[in-house]
């Protein structure tokens, strides 16, 4: 996406010019979320696998958006995204 811009071909007192446009393919999940199940006090780790590495990743529970703090851990590498839950309780279910 970042290419895309106006090119310019010149050979002295003469110019050519052409826009290229360029289309993001969508990133889709290539492996989605699964199911987990923890016991009381434990970590758990959630992973997802993208079609593109390093595609930016909001992590949520429920409506609520999560951020980085001693209960909960993001990890991004390449194409995998992991959430780690620390000290996991009822709640976090």
């Amino acid at each position: 996406k970042s290419d895309s811009d106006t090119y310019t071909c010149d050979i002295g007192d003469a110019q050519s010019r052409a826009k290229l446009v360029v289309q993001e393919i969508p990133t889709l999940f290539k492996q989605e979320l699964q199911n987990e199940e923890a016991k009381e006090g434990k970590q758990v780790k959630l992973t997802c696998e993208l079609s593109k590495p390093d595609t930016p990743v909001k992590w949520m529970k429920g409506d609520t958006v999560l951020h980085a703090s001693e209960k909960y851990e993001f990890k991004q590498h390449g194409t995998v995204a992991e959430l780690i839950i620390r000290d996991v309780k009822s709640i976090d279910s």
